[in-house]
């Protein structure tokens, strides 16, 4: 309950801003019924929001609203990179990305916006930038 109250104040902070909700799909090793409440949250709280699914390329973007199921991959190949150059093109002021921080992206990569590491695992690695978020 800890992390609805967390991204609820987050989301209301940024009610005028547009926003993105990323998923990783690398593995099928996630929780997902937990992630399916994350994205059913944010569908509520922030209509206008998009959902992006990726694992090492962007698989769907959608508005959260019209998404398709979420479909994951077991490869384990996770790159953050697109997704964190679409939403610097897409001019996203925050981006929040449900993934194990175990990706990679190019360390020359300019990141401007905000980004909101929600993990959903027992664990809280340390993230490259932005802010980690436990949602276990």
């Amino acid at each position: 309950m800890r992390w609805q109250r967390s991204l609820l104040s987050m989301l209301k902070d940024r009610q005028n801003k547009k926003i993105a909700l990323a998923i990783d799909t690398s593995s099928n090793q996630v929780r997902s019924i937990l992630i399916n409440n994350i994205v059913t949250f944010f569908g509520e709280m922030k209509p206008d929001a998009t959902l992006i699914q990726a694992d090492f390329k962007i698989r769907n973007v959608s508005p959260i609203k019209e998404a398709p199921p979420i479909k994951y991959f077991t490869h384990g190949k996770s790159s953050y990179t697109e997704v964190l150059e679409w939403a610097e093109q897409e001019k996203i002021d925050s981006l929040f990305y449900i993934t194990d921080v175990t990706g990679y992206f190019y360390e020359e990569l300019q990141v401007t916006n905000e980004v909101f590491w929600l993990v959903p695992d027992d664990y809280l690695p340390r993230v490259p930038f932005g802010k980690a978020i436990l949602v276990a």
